[in-house]
């Protein structure tokens, strides 16, 4: 088997330093050698404390063949290049398991179109447990319950969510279908049907909260995970015509922020831990009316928060940027405070790594994954010069869990 990228790393690091020390004691060493040998041991550099995770790519569309993996240092913001980790159809997007050691992802494998799942070995490779149908055709998302007994898939064509319980091997069972019924019929064409778009958990994994573009809101379900069941709870509705795609909660668990994608923007919700129930606040726009003019075309994709809660991240297809709130304090309604190109084109997905000290940014069109510093005083974002890799049609980034740590 091969050893751990991180092994490797410190590997060539203190074979490195060990040389520099050999010829420093040699009779013959210069000032200079000396001056090399007191900043290698007084002055530590981020290689002695940088740690490698393991970065998986879901990919949809030209060129693209499955589940990408790629490893970023947390220290220096470098990427490697990427490899292919699992071939795979429609793997568009990916779920970790609670225990860090298993993949879930939207699938077409040999003529099943719905989930599959991975074991994750040791040097980061992935090896299929199985795949299972969805019962209602593609997933656009896919969710792993906190408990790890149960994962979800949401169906935006068929307009329906899967759910699949999962056994102690990690292998997903068949799946129970509930369809949407719900469309505001706002937007021709985009609304005429219910869209679920997402499927996120309450912080305390008793309510499952589902967005749907075609209905314009979330449906609210209590979950049963013992016995994998869902029951419609209730409907949070969000601006007429937003188009709801994505949400977050904030760390505190008292509030979520919808991203609506066809309005670009974000509208706030108080939650309520006890009865589930949400109550829409106020809505932000992640680009004016002017920033849109200038494109041919505007959807909104993701949105992410830093584990600090003090700010989100959404992401602008068509203008192509990262926009940054803040949330003063925390749970508030958002404010914009930055517009940050992605140096990519058509980002459906941006992720935090790992301590929230980076943001990377996948570009479906431009086939690119870039690095962004995040500003651990101010939440802005600053592009790293060089910081891209290729990868084909990247749409979903989720960092592993490191060995022996928690969960990003």
């Amino acid at each position: 088997m091969a050893s751990h990228p991180t092994t490797r790393f410190l590997t060539r690091h203190w074979i490195s330093r060990g040389r520099i020390l050999a010829r420093l004691r040699a009779p013959r060493a210069s000032v200079l050698s000396a001056f090399v040998l007191a900043a290698v041991s007084v002055v530590p550099g981020p290689a002695l404390h940088a740690e490698l995770s393991t970065v998986y790519l879901g990919t949809g569309g030209p060129g693209a063949k499955g589940i990408y993996r790629a490893a970023f240092d947390t220290a220096t913001g470098k990427l490697s290049a990427a490899t292919l980790a699992a071939e795979v159809g429609s793997a568009g997007f990916l779920a970790l398991h609670p225990r860090g050691d298993r993949l879930y992802a939207t699938a077409s494998l040999d003529g099943t179109v719905g989930a599959a799942g991975y074991r994750i070995e040791g040097d980061g490779s992935l090896t299929l447990i199985n795949a299972v149908a969805s019962g209602d055709g593609a997933a656009a998302h896919i969710a792993v319950h906190p408990s790890g007994t149960l994962a979800v898939t949401a169906q935006y064509g068929g307009g329906s969510v899967a759910v699949y319980p999962i056994d102690a091997e990690g292998r997903l069972g068949t799946a129970r279908v509930i369809e949407h019924t719900d469309a505001s019929r706002v937007v021709p064409r985009r609304q005429d049907a219910p869209h679920p778009h997402q499927c996120v958990f309450s912080p305390d994994g008793r309510f499952a909260l589902v967005p749907d573009l075609g209905a314009d809101g979330v449906v609210l379900y209590r979950v049963d995970a013992a016995n994998g069941s869902f029951v419609r709870h209730g409907f949070a509705a969000s601006v007429p015509g937003g188009g709801a795609r994505h949400l977050r909660f904030a760390p505190d668990g008292r509030a979520f922020h919808l991203l609506n994608e066809l309005t670009l923007s974000v509208t706030t919700f108080a939650w309520d831990a006890t009865t589930g129930e949400a109550t829409r606040a106020a809505t932000v726009a992640a680009l004016t009316a002017d920033e849109q003019a200038g494109e041919a075309f505007n959807s909104a994709a993701e949105i992410v928060v830093h584990p600090s809660g003090r700010w989100y991240y959404t992401s602008n297809r068509g203008h192509d940027t990262v926009a940054v709130f803040a949330s003063d304090p925390a749970g508030t309604p958002l404010r914009r405070i930055q517009l940050q190109p992605v140096r990519g084109a058509f980002p459906r997905n941006i992720a935090l790594a790992p301590g929230g000290g980076w943001l990377l940014a996948a570009g479906a069109d431009s086939h690119t994954l870039s690095v962004h510093r995040v500003d651990q005083t101010s939440g802005r974002l600053t592009y790293q010069t060089k910081g891209v890799i290729n990868v084909p049609a990247p749409i979903c980034i989720v960092f592993a869990r490191p060995a022996g740590g928690t969960a990003p």
